[in-house]
């Protein structure tokens, strides 16, 4: 496509046209073109195919019905549009690829439907600077970003000391206790200094226009929540998957932020939980099927039903609460019960850790991987007058020491049966690359597993 003028080209069966041409044409019988293709199409019939994540095995084909899409946009602009008024002039940063579900509907379609902007980010390298660039007042990304920014937060405070990170110490507290129902005399005061100081230049640090950021592809650990509340952002946390639009529910303002929910349904979504406690979605949103695969369609859609994998239940608020995906739920060899996700979130929330996972199905305790902290091994080599080799390091008693310290930190806050007893560094980190994580920066089990099996099988040994 050229939009200067056409001097030569080759003749025969190929025809050339000037923009000029394009422009002045049948505008009439174009539009009408146009119009018999849409009143071709039902919002019944296949948009796309978008592949699940793979996080616990092969990728599988979903068939997404334009309804469905349809059905996501308009519950996800009611939040937007009602809890926040969005105007003129609103813009998303667009962050994870748009073929990933959450990206496609909440991050393309759902901007286009409001008449919203769209910026892509350049990278995980240059967000920081991305958005201080575009100054966006929507943002949908993922809660291991939310982690990564937190981190890059704490430890830029923490550098400048003094007033900076007393007000970050008392932001923190002040959340805290506002999310446990536990104000005390002088809250208010303290948020007023806090509102004065300390929130500003942190949300000018996300542009200074931002109104929400939407956390969705995984479950986003309340404690990271709370912090970006507590530094004066509006967190809202999405749930849904691929199967479902993907957006089955959001948290918003009108009903009560609480960072351990998901929020209440979105328009036109129905919601049950099975005996075993699993949730149950129904409505437009639901996939008609996986692309040639009965009989996976047949076992995740019963009766119009969407068997989400996922546990949880609903609050006395009408939220959903997620407690761990049913497939990805430990059971020991005593039949006790523990949530991986949640170990791990507390885990990967220690400055010494970057990536976790634990595992422990049909055996006695919970033993776990750990990817150190690049940037912590870094400054511990320093301090500790050695130098800086990440395979020497996981083989130096000091280091791992350290390293328990992190472990010994999160057990005390966990139940017996939650407790990590052993652990083993895995060779490099859980990368999109190396197959490890998904494009929406979730772990993959199956494929972890498969690669360190063996050394976590010999800490049962140990």
């Amino acid at each position: 496509i050229s939009f200067d003028g056409i001097r030569q080209y080759q003749a025969g069966d190929l025809q050339a046209h000037g923009w000029g041409d394009l422009v002045e044409g049948d505008a009439a019988a174009a539009r009408a073109a146009v119009d018999r293709r849409i009143a071709a199409i039902g919002r019944g019939d296949t948009a796309c195919i978008i592949y699940t994540s793979g996080t616990g095995g092969a990728p599988r084909g979903v068939l997404q019905h334009h309804g469905a899409i349809l059905c996501n946009v308009a519950g996800a602009a009611e939040v937007l549009i009602e809890d926040f008024g969005l105007g003129e002039e609103e813009r998303f940063l667009s962050f994870l690829p748009l073929s990933h579900a959450y990206e496609h509907t909440g991050g393309q379609y759902l901007p286009i439907s409001v008449g919203a902007q769209i910026y892509y980010a350049e990278g995980l390298d240059k967000l920081a600077a991305n958005i201080e660039e575009t100054r966006p007042t929507v943002m949908v990304v993922v809660p291991r970003l939310f982690e990564v920014l937190r981190t890059r937060i704490i430890k830029q405070v923490t550098k400048q000391g003094g007033v900076a990170a007393r007000l970050m110490d008392s932001a923190l507290a002040l959340g805290e206790r506002q999310v446990a129902g536990q104000r005390k005399f002088g809250d208010g005061a303290r948020d007023l200094v806090l509102e004065k100081l300390l929130r500003p230049k942190i949300r000018q640090r996300f542009g200074g226009r931002l109104k929400a950021m939407v956390s969705g592809g995984a479950p986003l650990n309340p404690e990271v929540g709370t912090f970006f509340s507590a530094m004066g952002l509006t967190v809202l946390q999405g749930y849904g998957q691929t199967e479902a639009g993907p957006i089955i529910s959001c948290n918003r303002p009108s009903a009560g932020i609480a960072m351990d929910s998901v929020g209440p349904p979105m328009r036109g979504v129905e919601i049950r939980i099975a005996e075993d406690g699993e949730i149950l979605c129904r409505g437009e949103l639901v996939m008609h099927g996986y692309w040639q695969n009965k009989a996976e369609t047949e076992r995740t859609i019963q009766d119009g039903w969407l068997h989400t994998g996922d546990i949880g239940h609903i609050d006395d608020r009408g939220r959903i609460v997620i407690t761990d995906r049913k497939k990805d739920m430990i059971v020991n060899d005593k039949g006790d019960n523990v949530a991986p996700q949640k170990v791990e979130g507390m885990l990967t929330l220690q400055p010494e850790i970057a990536q976790a996972m634990v595992t422990g199905d049909r055996r006695p305790y919970i033993v776990g991987l750990i990817v150190p902290d690049a940037e912590w091994a870094l400054e511990w080599s320093s301090a500790m007058g050695k130098a800086f080799d990440f395979k020497k390091l996981q083989n130096d008693p000091e280091f791992r020491t350290a390293v328990r310290e992190a472990l010994d930190r999160v057990n005390r806050e966990l139940s017996v049966v939650e407790k990590v007893r052993q652990f083993a560094f895995a060779d490099e980190a859980f990368t999109i690359e190396n197959e490890e994580m998904t494009p929406s920066l979730k772990i993959r089990r199956h494929k972890i597993k498969e690669r360190y099996q063996q050394r976590l099988d010999s800490l049962y040994k140990a």
